[in-house]
């Protein structure tokens, strides 16, 4: 016997029914969640902190010549856009971004007196927490030379289409 939906009545209100199952071949709803975006922001911004006391401590003269040696190829390579491991080559092409950088920072880290890294810390954030100038002169050099290459790339093109 088909059972009927359950009526609005006083026993069973406010009541929630259980949740339905996505129908067979729809996939479930997949946004994520306010607090996991923020948690990933927050890492990122944690993450790029950390770089930047590394670098810090690079340049600082108590840290030791092997420990600056190591972080200076850590943040070199954090900052690459080459890598070890091509992007495009399926699964192990992020394994350096998501394995090779974070352990590289907590090798440099180790090697870094805990002192002097506390100190840089806190220097990478007070430099993240002030607000920066734009420096409109780069700005206009950067779009100077992008509009360069556009007037250039159009001449050549016309010179092409003329044949």
């Amino acid at each position: 016997m088909p059972q009927s939906p359950p009526v609005n009545s006083d026993e069973n209100a406010g009541a929630t029914l259980p949740a339905q199952e996505p129908e067979a071949g729809t996939l479930p709803d997949a946004t994520p969640e306010p607090g996991f975006l923020q948690a990933w922001k927050a890492g990122a911004r944690r993450l790029k902190r950390e770089i930047r006391a590394i670098y810090l401590a690079y340049r600082d003269p108590r840290v030791p010549w092997y420990a600056r040696l190591f972080a200076g190829l850590v943040v070199a390579y954090a900052f690459s856009p080459i890598d070890l491991i091509p992007d495009p080559i399926p699964v192990i092409g992020y394994l350096d971004d998501l394995v090779l950088v974070p352990l590289g920072i907590a090798l440099a880290m180790r090697m870094i007196p805990s002192e002097v890294m506390a100190e840089c810390r806190e220097r990478a954030r007070q430099e993240q927490d002030e607000v920066k100038p734009v420096r409109w002169a780069a700005v206009a050099v950067i779009a100077a030379i992008w509009v360069g290459m556009a007037a250039l790339a159009l001449a050549c093109l016309a010179r092409l289409l003329r044949r």
